[in-house]
Formats: C-alpha cells, sequence, structure tokens
C-alpha cells in the first residue's frame, strides 16, 4: 500500500506519522523500535530485530575500514 504522509517537526529530529489504519495492519504501536535503512530508493521502515541491526553495525563497520579496497574493486570490474 502506497500512502502520502507530511513530516513534521518532532524535537531535534523531522517524523513521519503512519496512518493509523496502516499501523493496526502492521501490529505498530507508539514506543515501537523500528529500524531505518537509507537506500537507493529511499527509505526502508521495518520492524527491529537486534540480528539485523547487528548484521548493519558489522556491514558499516566493513565498509568503513575496507573503503579504499571496495573503491578499488567499484572502479575495476
Amino acid at each position: 500500500m502506497v500512502r502520502s504522509v507530511k513530516l513534521r517537526q518532532m524535537g531535534a529530529s523531522v517524523g513521519a506519522p503512519l496512518p493509523k489504519d496502516m499501523a493496526e495492519r502492521l501490529h505498530l504501536t507508539p514506543g515501537d523500535e523500528m529500524l531505518v535503512v537509507e537506500t537507493a530508493h529511499g527509505i526502508l521502515l521495518s520492524r527491529y530485530d537486534a540480528d539485523v541491526a547487528e548484521g548493519g553495525a558489522i556491514a558499516a563497520e566493513a565498509q568503513r575500514r575496507y573503503r579504499r579496497a571496495l573503491g578499488a574493486l567499484a572502479r575495476n570490474p
């Protein structure tokens, strides 16, 4: 389902309120923890999973550590 929402200022952050019917279908309640992933196509929002969060942190560290090697591989397929 595709819905349009308007971003709102929430303290020092920006938030997007989820429509009530969508939150109910997905069993989301205030205070639920979510993962936010920036992709080439936009933002992916999914329910928090500790294993996924840990894997993302490991991948980010590997990208940081091997930045030069990954860049060289990207230039020379």
